[in-house]
């Protein structure tokens, strides 16, 4: 069975032996398609059977965590089981489930309707760890505005301005869990500063607080448009299947 950490690293059973809806099972095979691979797929129990290929999606997504030379392609069920455990050790690990050996046995001997449920978690952890990413990235450049708008205020005032300024730019550089009442409050305990100096300091934060604002929008409209391309891919297949089988049926007749 495949099993997910729960908090605090526990393992926590998942229920993923159990068949996929059929929608379900279209969107996964959509997305395995936008993924370039090195081999055809043709069946997808075969194709993914000796781990390589399920690699190869992990090093699309998440290039760093993966290191192709490892993965072995095979035929030999010995190789095919090594090449599965060295995926549970580097990378499955990482991303916090792990597929027991029963299952790996299973994958190993391409058992129809084993590899969609391990694609289909492999695909939600992959999307948990660019979200997890995006957020550090996030942090990473509040902190490094924060830090280049204390720079920019220290270089650009006098001597006897800057020292006087250096505990209000240290104490509310733009922290994200602090983008809130309770930061502006704190904030204003330094109002007995300059009137002119303050205003500034005080539109800059706004001005990085608008910026992060809008940022924030437009990743949410980018998730959006990519969810709906998505739908738009499934339309589209399902309608080019929808017609051949029209001109078969044309062609027999």
């Amino acid at each position: 069975m495949v099993e997910a950490e729960g908090f605090g690293g526990a393992p926590r059973p998942r229920a993923l032996t159990m068949k996929l809806s059929q929608d379900a099972l279209q969107e996964l095979y959509a997305w395995i398609d936008r993924v370039p691979l090195s081999r055809p797929k043709r069946n997808i129990a075969r194709d993914f059977s000796d781990g390589v290929m399920v690699a190869e999606v992990v090093k699309h997504f998440l290039p760093r965590l993966v290191e192709m030379h490892n993965y072995i392609p095979a035929n030999s069920t010995q190789q095919k089981l090594s090449n599965w455990q060295l995926l549970n050790r580097q990378i499955f690990s990482k991303l916090h489930f792990h597929i027991s050996e029963e299952m790996l046995k299973k994958l190993v001997k391409s058992s129809p309707g084993i590899i969609e449920p391990v694609l289909y978690t492999l695909r939600q952890k992959i999307e948990e760890e660019l979200n997890g990413i995006q957020v550090r990235n996030r942090h990473l450049v509040h902190k490094q505005d924060a830090e280049d708008y204390s720079h920019r205020n220290d270089k650009s005032l006098p001597d006897y301005i800057s020292v006087s300024m250096h505990p209000f730019a240290k104490e509310c550089q733009p922290k994200p869990e602090m983008w809130n009442n309770n930061q502006r409050s704190f904030c204003e305990q330094y109002s007995h500063l300059d009137p002119a100096i303050h205003l500034l300091l005080e539109e800059k934060e706004q001005a990085l607080l608008a910026l992060h604002e809008t940022v924030e929008i437009l990743q949410m409209k980018v998730q959006r448009l990519e969810h709906l391309v998505q739908l738009k891919d499934l339309r589209i297949d399902d309608l080019t299947r929808h017609l051949k089988k029209q001109k078969a049926k044309e062609i027999a007749n």
